[in-house]
């Protein structure tokens, strides 16, 4: 695996996940990759799961994938995930699908953020607690801010 990108962990391609040709159906590539990514946003300190607590919400304004690799029943894929673009109230959090056996590069994507207060429904700053946590793990996003 030849990924840049601060977090990763392992995903068990599942029956349940599969298409009627036996491959990863293409929306779960997504899947995968937002279930790394909220894993990561909760390692640097972001738990969005009750929103009645959290700090902000997270609005996905724009998701895209590349499909590289098929990915077959009964694989183990290793999700890297980060952020490659910090703004003031959004930012490009992406990821990428490795085959865990071998490192070949199998899916990369990405999708937008933007940070809204829960009250209003309005963008917000992001949080600048977890702009640091990010700014800790990923110090090349800061020449661009």
């Amino acid at each position: 695996m030849q990924s840049h990108l601060p977090f990763s962990d392992v995903v068990n391609v599942r029956f349940r996940d599969l298409d009627a040709q036996g491959h990863l159906y293409f929306a779960n590539y997504l899947v995968y990759g937002d279930e790394v990514l909220g894993a990561y946003m909760e390692e640097l300190g972001l738990n969005i799961m009750d929103p009645l607590i959290a700090p902000c919400l997270i609005f996905t304004v724009n998701i895209h994938c590349d499909y590289i690799n098929e990915i077959g029943g009964n694989s183990v894929v290793r999700v890297a995930a980060g952020y490659s673009r910090l703004g003031t109230s959004s930012a490009d959090a992406v990821f990428e699908l490795y085959n865990n056996a071998d490192g070949v590069l199998l899916a990369k994507g990405g999708v937008t953020q933007v940070f809204v207060d829960p009250t209003t429904r309005k963008s917000i700053p992001i949080p600048s607690f977890y702009k640091a946590n990010i700014l800790e793990r990923q110090p090349q996003l800061a020449a661009a801010i």
